[in-house]
């Protein structure tokens, strides 16, 4: 099936995706230019990272979309390794508190969407930290809570607040 999902199903740049994440070196100025651009930024990170705004991908401008889809790149960039696995713990940290929030509340409803919203943040993180060092395609999937974008935002917080509800309301009058 795959040659032929390959031939009549995907389109130009969709299979273009695919070729540049497979290869990014095929083509180092054009579609693979952002994942070659972002593994370099976050290897030479290290592990105390070169300065809040000195790294030289983000301040030279290598990086596209620095503020949004490559957010995670400039802070390995910028805080290193160390830094990187801060902000990994806290969203672990984030993702336990959600689903310690599912497991107490004793309305299915409100387990439903504690564990939907806590899934959606999960995967967020995930696809974008795995699409910045190269281990999935580039497909613009936003950092919650530190890329740059308003709906992005305003849809994470919105989930925040619906987590806080259920938090708040999870004891029922018996």
């Amino acid at each position: 099936m795959i040659p032929v999902a390959w031939q009549f199903v995907l389109r130009d740049y969709q299979k273009q995706r695919l070729i540049s994440f497979l290869d990014p070196a095929a083509d180092p100025l054009g579609a693979g230019y952002h994942i070659i651009q972002s593994k370099i930024a976050i290897g030479s990170g290290m592990l105390f990272g070169k300065g809040y705004l000195n790294g030289t991908q983000n301040a030279l401008s290598f990086l596209p979309e620095q503020h949004t889809d490559f957010i995670f790149s400039v802070l390995a960039e910028e805080w290193g390794f160390i830094g990187a696995f801060i902000l990994l713990c806290l969203f672990l940290v984030f993702i336990i508190w959600g689903l310690n929030i599912a497991y107490r509340c004793r309305e299915p409803f409100g387990t439903i969407i504690a564990v939907g919203v806590t899934a959606m943040i999960f995967w967020q993180v995930s696809i974008n930290i795995a699409m910045t060092m190269g281990l999935m395609p580039i497909v613009g999937v936003t950092l919650p809570f530190i890329s740059y974008g308003g709906s992005s935002v305003i849809t994470t917080m919105i989930c925040v607040g619906l987590l806080l509800n259920i938090s708040m309301r999870r004891f029922l009058a018996e």
